[in-house]
């Protein structure tokens, strides 16, 4: 039995390719505590609905580009190097306003859910 286990997704660009812009890694990696995402929308994408979540929050990772996260109609500017949580019960639409492809990780974890974190959830081997 394996304590691991490798999906590739391939380059950015490539997840582009994919349906919707997006590689899901729930069953890819065989997740049992959260779902993450690969993102790759192009410019000019933005999401076609406001969405909330029942009890999942979301983290957004941004890597490349620039955007509008509207988390509650507060509208975020979005770039390399930004990170948002959003709440369950937050109403979001994202939105590319850059020259290029926006580029980012999306994980969705069970909020309140995190007991330990960091150094008090590792012990040495």
């Amino acid at each position: 039995m394996s304590n691991c286990k490798t999906f590739k997704s391939g380059a950015f660009n490539d997840v582009s390719k994919a349906e919707n812009g997006k590689i899901f890694l729930h069953d890819a990696l065989d997740l049992t505590s959260a779902e993450i995402s690969i993102n790759c929308v192009p410019k000019g994408f933005k999401t076609p609905f406001n969405h909330k979540h029942i009890q999942n929050e979301e983290i957004y990772i941004f890597l490349k580009g620039e955007g509008i996260l509207t988390i509650d109609n507060e509208k975020i500017n979005v770039e390399e190097g930004t990170s948002i949580k959003v709440s369950p019960k937050g109403c979001r639409i994202l939105e590319n306003i850059g020259k290029e492809s926006l580029q980012f990780i999306c994980i969705q974890a069970k909020a309140d859910s995190l007991e330990q974190f960091g150094f008090a959830d590792a012990k040495l081997c």
